[in-house]
């Protein structure tokens, strides 16, 4: 089994416009096209672990509940006095 960290290429078809977009991109930020998407994709998969990790906090918390102080018990009668 390959480790996590291991790197593998991938291939992409884009159109010349885009292509050439992305190069101006990337040497403002001093980088290659590769290094511009694989930063890109890191942050994009970092953001949607961060999110999962929130909605399983925020789960766990609604499953826990939530004290709300005391509620006094009243029967039917006390309820519906007039």
């Amino acid at each position: 089994m390959p480790a996590l960290d291991e790197k593998q290429n991938i291939t992409l078809r884009l159109s010349r416009q885009t292509i050439q977009k992305a190069r101006v991109l990337a040497a403002r930020r001093s980088t290659s096209i590769s290094g511009l998407l694989t930063s890109q994709i890191e942050q994009l998969a970092g953001t949607e672990d961060d999110y999962e990790r929130a909605m399983n906090r925020a789960f766990a918390r609604m499953e826990k509940g939530f004290h709300m102080g005391e509620i006094p018990q009243l029967d039917r009668d006390a309820l519906h006095e007039r």
